[in-house]
């Protein structure tokens, strides 16, 4: 059997990754007519979708330009690119070595379905080309690729082999992903600190240099800890610079102390303490929380960011949105303004507000004028207005970022201007977007991309601290 494959090209595919034209190596790719015409129908309007149905047919009008019929039946030479979803770039000029082949339906298919699958469903005219390829082409394997896993079981029903569109996922599985914080071994003062060097930051935070086997396996902003018998306590480091075996250490410090609130608000936990240090941080620009519902993701970034915009006057305003993808169905049309169609999916910002100005003031009055005051520093943005904006001096919440693919991800994160830090929150196990999943969200892609930059961090939650309720449900439902 031929190694070259043919994979046919399910429209979902194009829709969800207009560059997986670019993907394939060496493999040809068909594409059906019916895969075409879904993709005419996709492309009116100004959503995600319709911009990269509009991107996937440039693609096609650029591969097939002064190219006649022929050409066209005989297939379009596909330039080669680099895969994995880390190159972003859809080399598509000539000049590149050309890998496989695009061929596009130029005639009826000749195969006939079971009699199970009446009519002429855009997913049925799919499968009939799948099995017509098989049967012109019986010594090449012919995959239909198709994200749309009903789709996939109607191919395997009727004998076609299927496949996931794979090249965007990032990690093989979610157990892999970077957690932000490493526990050491009870010996590693033995092990590593015979030639320990220490001294005080600017800022008065013990600081050590070490070397050692383990400095290899760290990441800048990664945070490593030494529990004692206390499960919660203990020494926590983390990691300033990495340079092979040597490692600079800084001690973190400790907001769960009742002298160090963060507007009114303590750490009641390991993890969420080395969420607090990476959201005051200066130095760091961009931090990723991760955690389940009722692990303090919205409270702890909305404190450190009233902290740093009230207080310390660091940023000018914070600036908040989130995707509009809703658990039931759609309410419909809102009128008002941006701040005001906003509101109903803000109901986590409005209900940790109330949490702060609870601890901040004690009388009705007082919590009212302080409510007054934030509304004026706190903005409720959508993210249909983002493209081409640039935020100075904002703190930035993107709140349920799981539902973000890699390309918006990269669209909000090339926002930010000079002296902005954004904060990108979200739950993978709370996915709404179709077609994304836990290894594939745009959460997970930058968690991973960013992983060792110096001036970026992140942390998972890994405990609840809502309610003995809400702790009970998670564990029993």
């Amino acid at each position: 059997m031929s190694k070259r494959k043919i994979f046919v090209l399910d429209t979902n595919v194009l829709l969800h990754d207009p560059s997986s034209l670019f993907r394939f190596e060496e493999h040809d790719l068909f594409v059906p007519m019916v895969v075409l015409e879904e993709l005419d129908a996709a492309k009116k309007g100004t959503s995600e979708i319709a911009r990269n149905a509009r991107q996937v047919s440039r693609f096609f009008d650029e591969l097939m330009q002064d190219k006649n019929h022929a050409q066209i039946e005989k297939g379009l030479p596909l330039p080669s690119t680099r895969t994995g979803p880390a190159n972003s770039s859809n080399r598509t000029r000539s000049g590149a070595p050309a890998s496989g082949k695009l061929f596009f339906q130029t005639r009826p298919a000749e195969a006939v379905l079971p009699g199970m699958m009446p009519g002429n469903k855009p997913d049925n005219s799919i499968l009939l080309n799948a099995l017509d390829l098989q049967t012109k082409h019986p010594t090449r394997r012919v995959a239909l690729v198709s994200k749309d896993i009903n789709l996939r079981i109607k191919a395997a029903v009727v004998g076609v082999h299927t496949e996931d569109y794979h090249n965007d996922q990032v990690l093989d599985d979610l157990d892999l992903l970077y957690t932000g914080y490493k526990e050491v071994p009870a010996d590693f003062w033995q092990t590593h600190g015979e030639k320990m060097e220490s001294w005080q930051d600017a800022r008065g935070r013990a600081c050590y240099r070490i070397k050692g086997p383990l400095a290899k396996e760290w990441h800048v902003n990664q945070f490593l800890y030494i529990p004692d018998d206390d499960d919660d306590k203990g020494l926590e480091l983390v990691v300033s610079k990495v340079e092979g075996s040597m490692a600079e250490l800084r001690v973190v410090r400790d907001y769960r102390a009742s002298k160090t609130a963060v507007w009114g608000i303590h750490a009641k936990n390991r993890e969420q303490n080395f969420a607090l240090n990476l959201l005051l941080d200066p130095d760091v620009d961009f931090v990723t929380v991760l955690g389940t519902a009722g692990t303090g993701k919205t409270l702890l970034t909305l404190a450190a960011g009233l902290a740093q915009t009230m207080d310390e006057q660091r940023y000018r305003e914070i600036i908040m949105t989130r995707v509009t993808v809703p658990v039931g169905e759609d309410i419909g049309f809102l009128p008002g303004t941006e701040e005001e169609k906003m509101a109903p999916w803000m109901g986590a910002l409005m209900d940790n507000l109330e949490v702060l100005t609870q601890n901040s003031s004690s009388g009705d009055w007082e919590r009212q004028a302080t409510n007054d005051i934030l509304a004026k520093r706190i903005k409720i943005r959508s993210l249909n207005f983002m493209r081409g904006r640039t935020f100075l001096n904002r703190y930035i919440i993107i709140d349920e970022a799981q539902n973000l693919t890699a390309k918006q991800m990269k669209t909000l994160i090339t926002r930010v201007g000079p002296g902005s830090k954004m904060i990108c929150l979200g739950n993978l196990g709370q996915i709404d977007t179709p077609y994304l999943s836990e290894t594939t969200s745009g959460l997970t892609y930058v968690v991973d991309r960013f992983q060792g930059w110096p001036h970026g961090g992140h942390v998972t939650l890994a405990r609840g601290e809502r309610s003995r309720l809400a702790a009970y449900a998670s564990d029993i439902l």
